[in-house]
């Protein structure tokens, strides 16, 4: 941790102790012959141990797959094996500077709470974060990051890559900085993409830049400050590329980029002109064929889904919808009045919107601050598709409008028999579609509509367009048979897939892999719920209340608490019989049992008991008044991927019934 601040007070300490403070003029070698007089580097390499990546006793000889991601913190990263038969990317990042929105950021005190910035990246496959550092003009952040480079192609993934290899890999390194403040809060503050092959034409494989970091939304176009970065390739190239090689690759990448997506929107703009002149009320319909980022880029919508595989992480796709689900709520923040903004987020910057953070010292739950996962309904909807597509379903995202003409969207997956089922990214509920018949005879009963949406404009997929072409966009009255034209109108697959295929073109970023979460389930549950028995003692202290606490009793909650997940998560009531019994058996005759179950999708108990305060079943249950009181309270938590949690929690008390 810190070697390299370390490195530094020693050098210039060894300057002025053993060079002079005369001498104007030092070389590397004049420095490391100070550092080994003084025996410094060999106490730093007696200091350092190196870790063997397990492998397989039957695979001593083979290297590591081609595919991995790491999602730790550096303190975590701090013995690092690097294997000499791969080519890797070192990204050493030195500082930032004019960050002039914390200009005048007071310097925070030790132990003092303060906003934080913390930097990931995102490159093939593998993810990284750096520690929290607080947020200033000049943002102390100085942190590595080993990142490997292979190649995906079939038997290319254990060969070390050379410069012509690497020069063909055109996948940048995705950087996303995140502001975590003082109340939890977490903001997007940049979303960038590296393009690192300049440095194939170092000759000492080295390269200093300085990346300026714009802003997102509304403020795409907006400097927020400056990272100064050093890269290095690892083991060092034997025959570096000239700059030209490098420059005219890079040029041609671009020109065949533009040229794609400007033939694609030419055939987007030919394909709307025909849809119109089908009807000219589809004018107001919502058919969207491209969508704004979150750094202002126009792209096409069905580039934001793409099929993914949540490898043990999730095992159904019904918990698939319930981690989406337990992902934060948030609409795209303006200055200003006016109607919400448009904003798609790629998807890393919308999963790193959310994480663990240690920024408080001290122990329990208090001494983190979490926030979950925050995105629009679009982020949400085009997180689900692609999990559902990676699950094997035929699943789209639906665009339109729900109750009062609000625009939507939602998921869709049609089955092979036909069925339609509606999945509601916010809420995990799914919906079967059961068309009406408006030619019906009146005596003819029709389906009641069961989901919250009024009209659809349009559905896509990674590799499917369709607009509705039916005399009317209600969605009680449309059909979906996709491959009836006269109902929804196509665009060409193959003009999608030109733009939106992987490896197709070099602006769209790939997606990340799932990171698993890092909570103990039953450690937290545990913290969650003595602070909040310590807050409702307070309470009641204030009321001149008593507090007995039924630890019996507190853990036959814990049955209704799993029911209500198992319940949440795959739709079927489990359990409640039983708990039903347990609550009978240990509240005696002549006393009134009383409880109150809540769900949160975060960790914070004093926002969770302030929140519960405002029920009035809840706060009868806590200021509960009456002849031999005994309260109970039950915390459940239950992780998913990316850290994202459901949090169950239930009051309850028992007492004597007094006529």
């Amino acid at each position: 941790m810190n070697i390299h601040g370390k490195i530094r007070d020693i050098l210039s300490e060894s300057v002025r102790e053993e060079l002079g403070k005369s001498s104007q003029c030092l070389s590397e070698a004049d420095l490391i012959k100070a550092l080994q007089r003084r025996g410094i580097i060999d106490d730093v390499v007696k200091e350092l141990s190196f870790l063997t990546e397990v492998r397989d006793k039957e695979a001593t000889t083979s290297s590591k797959p081609a595919t991995h991601f790491v999602d730790k913190e550096p303190a975590e990263l701090k013995k690092t094996s690097i294997d000499p038969t791969r080519r890797n990317l070192y990204l050493q990042v030195l500082g930032g500077k004019a960050f002039l929105e914390h200009l005048q950021e007071p310097q925070p005190l030790p132990g003092q709470v303060c906003s934080t910035f913390t930097l990931y990246l995102h490159f093939r496959n593998q993810r990284f974060r750096s520690k929290p550092v607080p947020c200033a003009c000049e943002p102390d952040l100085h942190d590595g990051f080993l990142l490997e480079v292979h190649k995906d192609s079939m038997g290319d993934g254990s060969k070390m890559a050379d410069a012509t290899t690497l020069l063909s890999i055109c996948d940048p390194v995705h950087m996303v900085l995140i502001k975590t403040d003082t109340s939890s809060e977490i903001t997007l503050i940049a979303s960038h993409y590296l393009e690192w092959r300049s440095l194939l034409s170092s000759p000492d494989g080295k390269m200093n830049m300085s990346v300026e970091l714009l802003g997102v939304g509304t403020e795409s176009k907006v400097p927020v400050g400056v990272l100064n970065l050093k890269l290095e390739i690892y083991p060092h190239l034997t025959q570096p590329l000239s700059q030209d090689i490098v420059d005219t690759q890079l040029t041609l990448e671009r020109q065949k980029t533009a040229e794609k997506e400007r033939l694609y929107l030419m055939y987007a703009k030919q394909w709307w002109r025909e849809y119109l002149q089908i009807r000219p009320s589809h004018n107001t319909r919502l058919v969207k064929i491209f969508a704004q980022d979150e750094n202002g880029v126009n792209r096409p919508v069905c580039s934001y889904v793409k099929p993914l595989r949540a490898g043990r992480l999730l095992d159904t796709p019904r918990q698939a919808a319930r981690f989406v689900n337990v992902l934060g709520y948030e609409r795209a923040a303006m200055v200003g009045g006016g109607s919400k903004q448009e904003q798609w987020c790629t998807l890393l910057s919308f999963l790193c919107r959310g994480k663990l953070q240690n920024n408080k010292k001290g122990k329990g739950p208090e001494a983190k601050v979490w926030a979950p996962c925050m995105g629009d309904c679009e982020d949400h909807a085009t997180l689900l598709c692609s999990l559902l597509l990676g699950f094997g379903l035929d699943a789209y995202v639906c665009v339109g409008t729900k109750a009062r003409r609000v625009p939507h969207t939602w998921v869709m997956t049609c089955g092979i028999n036909g069925d339609v089922v509606f999945w509601e990214s916010l809420t995990g509920h799914r919906y079967v579609h059961r068309p009406i018949n408006p030619d019906d005879p009146p005596l003819v009963e029709q389906p009641k509509r069961t989901y919250p949406y009024c009209s659809v404009g349009c559905l896509f997929n990674h590799q499917s367009f369709y607009a509705n072409c039916q005399p009317s966009d209600t969605v009680e009255l449309c059909h979906f048979d996709l491959n009836d034209e006269s109902k929804w109108k196509p665009m060409s697959t193959e003009a999608i897939r030109s733009v939106c295929a992987p490896g197709s073109s070099s602006s769209l970023p790939l997606f990340p892999p799932l990171c698993a979460p890092v909570i103990d389930a039953a450690a937290t549950s545990n913290e969650i719920e003595l602070v909040l028995r310590g807050l409702i003692s307070e309470h009641r202290k204030d009321l001149s209340l008593n507090t007995v606490w039924d630890d019996h009793l507190s853990y036959l909650l814990s049955p209704a608490l799993a029911a209500y997940e198992i319940e949440r998560t795959t739709g079927v009531s489990a359990g409640n019989e039983e708990f039903q019994d347990a609550i009978k058996r240990a509240v005696p005759d002549g006393h009134t049992f009383k409880g109150f179950p809540i769900h949160f999708v975060h960790r914070n108990p004093r926002r969770a008991f302030a929140t519960c305060l405002r029920s009035p079943f809840c706060e009868e249950i806590i200021c509960c008044r009456g002849d031999q009181v005994r309260l109970a309270v039950r915390v459940r938590v239950y992780p998913y991927p990316e850290s994202a949690c459901a949090v169950w929690i239930m009051f309850a008390c028992k007492y004597r019934s007094v006529l």
